[in-house]
């Protein structure tokens, strides 16, 4: 028994190391999230957008959303709204062209899920020869802010060739679920995503409020069917010098999940295409931003081994549990002591503090706040849903996630 503890041990400073000095890495860059002043748009209505709605049974939302995006500030000769009714057996196409959608309907029983409805609307938008000069995509439950497109413009004038808009909650005070994932979001968006920007390093793409220029696209091509397209193609992006860029002022709006099943079942989705991608991906970008001194490509590949140490966190914390409940008078355990595990330990409480900050920070509701005591709970749930997704991460099955709020933008606007 002695042995096996101390092995244990052994697992568990390597552990700490591991998570101790990445949480540290992310301390330092959430730094420079602090700072953040609306970019003043210098470029008339330009661009030409072609919008991308792909959608799975979406009729109680996706009318919503194309009543958001009928109502951009941006010319609306400038931009067409394509829905795409993938394998639908509800009426979203027929709800898509009562709001004035161009619907285009689709039925693969084969090739299902986002990516693929996204790869198939541009196949057939190269065969029309459609004049676009950039693809906008949303998720059928999204609502957009009136100044998305016109932000996006400014942009792809300065030269940005793939850009990410500011990725909101629509729901969040719905449940204790969709709380801490709106506190998770409100946090990634301002520590991580805006800190990065500001660094001038990739942002990471979130699969919806995402504008890619044209010719890129066609001379990449979409290639990302995966349960993660949005990951895979930012890191393709990447690893051929494109820069994915964070726009923090192009807002969208996302329903969450209010139970923790339908939150557990989203959540393993994400890891299980973020561990597929990160399995091709992560060394050759860890290899190649070390040996070309590129800070973009070393940090994209720490980003890929996230989901790795929210599965060593976990693991950590058991092991933690293990170690108070077995006897201290082994050699191993004597050499943990020498090491600071309170430190580490303390980065990871010191990352937590930072979500409240961050909620000052993006001037959130009041009730937000009261979020922050359930949060722990919710973020040690990451665990299993990991642990679980790395065991099933040859998975390609996309699961749905269902879509119940047809909620406005003036209601968000109104909280």
């Amino acid at each position: 028994m002695s042995l096996l503890h101390g092995i244990l041990n052994v697992v568990y400073v390597f552990m700490q190391i591991f998570t101790g000095a990445i949480g540290v890495y992310q301390i330092v860059m959430s730094v420079f999230g602090i700072w953040h002043r609306r970019e003043k748009v210098i470029h008339g209505p330009k661009k030409r957008f072609a919008v991308v709605i792909p959608g799975h049974n979406e009729e109680r939302v996706v009318g919503s959303l194309i009543d958001s995006l009928k109502a951009q500030e941006y010319p609306a000769e400038l931009f067409d709204v394509h829905l795409i009714a993938d394998n639908c057996t509800d009426h979203t196409a027929d709800v898509g062209r009562l709001h004035g959608a161009i619907v285009h309907e689709r039925t693969d029983k084969e090739k299902r899920g986002k990516g693929f409805a996204i790869e198939w609307i541009l196949e057939k938008f190269q065969a029309s020869h459609k004049d676009y000069d950039a693809i906008v995509m949303f998720d059928a439950d999204n609502l957009v802010d009136p100044s998305f497109l016109t932000i996006m413009n400014d942009k792809l004038c300065r030269g940005h060739k793939v850009i990410q808009g500011y990725l909101g909650v629509k729901n969040p005070f719905d449940s204790w679920v969709s709380v801490s994932m709106a506190i998770s979001y409100w946090f990634s968006n301002r520590m991580w995503q805006k800190a990065r920007q500001n660094l001038r390093l990739s942002c990471s793409l979130g699969g919806t409020g995402l504008c890619i220029d044209y010719n890129l696209l066609q001379e990449m091509g979409w290639e990302a069917t995966g349960l993660t397209e949005d990951l895979e193609f930012g890191v393709r992006c990447v690893e051929r010098g494109v820069v994915p860029i964070w726009a923090h002022d192009a807002k969208v709006y996302d329903e969450k999940p209010t139970d923790i099943l339908s939150s557990f079942r989203q959540r393993l989705r994400w890891m299980q295409g973020h561990f597929h991608c990160a399995r091709y991906h992560m060394v050759p970008l860890l290899k190649q931003g070390i040996r070309e001194r590129n800070m973009v490509k070393l940090d994209a590949g720490i980003y890929l081994f996230q989901p790795a140490r929210f599965l060593i966190l976990f693991l950590t914390s058991l092991m933690m549990l293990l170690q108070i409940s077995t006897p201290k008078d082994t050699v191993m355990s004597h050499i943990t002591n020498l090491l600071p595990t309170d430190f580490w330990v303390g980065v990871n409480v010191f990352m937590y503090l930072q979500m409240p900050l961050a909620l000052l920070l993006e001037r959130v509701n009041w009730r937000a706040y009261f979020g922050l005591a359930i949060l722990p709970l919710f973020l040690w749930t990451w665990g299993p849903v990991t642990l679980q997704a790395f065991f099933t991460k040859a998975n390609r099955k996309w699961s749905h996630t269902v879509h119940k709020r047809a909620i406005r933008l003036d209601q968000i606007r109104s909280r």
